[in-house]
């Protein structure tokens, strides 16, 4: 990227962060910077513009706010962001999700709150922002996972077989085992960020008494993602057996998201939910143990 001259101050007056931001914006809406360009350092960007790095710095974060920049932290330079899917075409969650995990992990401080039926769509989509991690293409500081999944002890409002068995229900060990098994190997790959990267990670996860009817997404208290599970009828072999149930398929759920920025609605949404997830977390849900 070039910063010409005419971009300095004019009459001897310094750029403000804003107008630093304001220059770098219409670059990237021109199609000038693409998503995935580095820009220069923010040493060499304060010496094209004339400003203390720390300027350079807010300007930053004004743009990473934007969700048009990613990386922005004393390290590698920051990239463009790839654009978000907008926000009126929701996507399926296995598409649209890790996009949006992976630009909330460009934040210092990364605070994602869940609950779902299970966390094998999120355990899958981590995987994007654990690999720029790994990469060095974002480098947070803290990350503090907490999800809320059914508990064990209840009896499940999906999935369950379509003829109740007198026995064992096997479709309820299914769930059990993908429950424990997936939010495992989660735990696992972001825990070992500690050793890897010395980065501060906390992953916790708590019992809800009930079937949640949806999955929702809390990223760092500015977006909520919400999804509803779709109930079908299916079989699949498990073991000796074939289960004949009413399941759902959750990566297949349309995604709707709500930015706190937005105003109006959204900013309401997004408040309420995280509140609503706050106070199931502190009240009625219970220790789990993935065993």
């Amino acid at each position: 990227m070039t910063v010409t001259e005419e971009n300095v101050p004019v009459h001897g007056r310094r750029l403000s962060p804003q107008q630093i931001a304001d220059v770098l914006r219409e670059r990237i809406r021109a199609g000038e910077l693409r998503p995935g360009d580095r820009l220069p350092t923010q040493i060499e960007l304060a010496e094209r513009f004339g400003v203390e790095r720390g300027t350079v710095r807010q300007a930053l974060r004004v743009l990473q706010e934007d969700g048009l920049l990613t990386n922005v932290s004393k390290g590698s330079p920051p990239r463009i962001a790839a654009p978000a899917p907008a926000r009126d075409e929701p996507q399926p969650t296995m598409v649209g999700l890790a996009p949006r995990l992976t630009e909330a992990f460009s934040a210092t401080a990364v605070q994602v709150d869940v609950v779902c039926l299970t966390a094998e769509t999120l355990m899958v989509a981590m995987g994007e922002p654990l690999r720029r991690i790994h990469e060095g293409s974002i480098r947070p500081e803290s990350i503090d996972v907490r999800i809320l999944l059914p508990s064990r002890d209840i009896n499940l409002a999906f999935p369950v077989p379509v003829v109740a068995r007198d026995d064992e229900d096997p479709v309820h060990q299914r769930w059990l085992a993908m429950r424990n098994a997936q939010g495992q190997v989660l735990r696992h790959n972001l825990l070992a960020l500690r050793a890897s990267h010395g980065v501060d990670v906390h992953v916790t996860f708590r019992a809800l008494p009930f079937t949640p009817p949806v999955k929702l997404y809390l990223l760092n208290g500015t977006e909520t993602l919400i999804g509803y599970y779709m109930l079908t009828r299916r079989e699949e072999e498990w073991g000796s057996d074939t289960l004949d149930m009413y399941d759902v398929l959750g990566s297949q759920s349309l995604l709707f998201s709500f930015l706190e920025r937005a105003g109006g609605r959204d900013t309401a949404f997004v408040g309420q939910s995280q509140k609503w997830f706050d106070a199931l977390w502190e009240t009625i849900s219970t220790d789990l143990t993935l065993s």
